[in-house]
């Protein structure tokens, strides 16, 4: 019997993510790549455990690994989007604040999501209709919920609205420590957190479309019934771009809030 798309996301996932494991507090060979960032020896055995999987049971979709790149030259409508070890820089210092993304899109959407955490051996998963966390071999649906009040920012660049909006300059904006409190953990697992009900929301600058880091926290958030925009509360990937996503319609609106009061006031 095939196997569907939402339980290969969720096996290949896992898949990285015991590679991910197996290599925790061992001696890691770093790749670097430009700015300042790199990969190590656990990011490239992880991506190749995942496309292994994906290959061994749809060996002609397209895949792109943020380590590989693009592979395979079956329909352009499917493409697999593999981020091996988000929150490498974490990692590699061994902290355990880390995750296997992999995403489907198809059709221009993505249709199916999983997000691995190495540590808790969770994977937060969806098929597009509801988002659920499978822990223990059993499923629970995600709630969101911003009562947390705990907020996950991205401070990692790029940042391509600087000019209107900074990550760094919201944290010290009076309204956001009167409602919020930060928290900035650098591994798109906070996506996931905001779906599940542990983070009231999660904001990040720059361009996320096709992104290996954010396409499966975005399919789980959504699915979740989360408020996901970009950061100029437009229609995601559109417009100024970047992210808010939050657990409910008050807590988007209110940071929506937070982010204008950087732009300058029109005179």
């Amino acid at each position: 019997m095939s196997i569907s798309d939402r339980d290969l996301a969720i096996e290949a996932a896992r898949a990285g993510a015991a590679v991910v494991r197996a290599h925790f507090g061992s001696s890691l060979t770093r790749f670097e790549k430009s700015g300042g960032d790199f990969a190590t020896t656990a990011d490239l055995d992880a991506e190749r455990a995942v496309i292994t999987a994906l290959r061994t049971a749809r060996p002609d979709d397209p895949v792109l690994g943020e380590e590989s790149g693009r592979t395979g030259t079956g329909p352009g409508d499917r493409l697999w989007l593999v981020d091996p070890l988000c929150g490498t820089l974490n990692f590699a210092v061994r902290t355990t604040l880390a995750s296997v993304n992999v995403a489907l899109r198809a059709a221009g959407h993505v249709t199916v999501a999983a997000c691995a955490d190495p540590f808790t051996d969770e994977v937060f998963w969806t098929g597009g209709a509801a988002a659920h966390v499978r822990r223990g071999g059993e499923d629970q649906r995600l709630v969101p919920s911003a009562g947390s009040g705990l907020v996950d920012v991205n401070l990692d660049p790029p940042f391509p609205n600087s000019d209107v909006f900074s990550a760094a300059r919201m944290l010290a904006d009076e309204d956001f420590t009167a409602r919020f409190r930060p928290r900035v953990v650098s591994t798109t697992l906070a996506v996931a957190w905001v779906a599940a009900g542990r983070r009231a929301a999660y904001v990040t600058d720059g361009d996320l479309r096709d992104s290996v880091h954010f396409a499966a926290g975005i399919a789980l958030c959504r699915a979740a019934g989360c408020v996901v925009t970009g950061i100029d509360g437009g229609p995601i990937h559109t417009g100024a771009g970047g992210l808010v996503v939050a657990a409910d319609e008050p807590t988007h609106a209110a940071l929506l809030a937070i982010v204008g009061n950087q732009r300058p006031a029109k005179g």
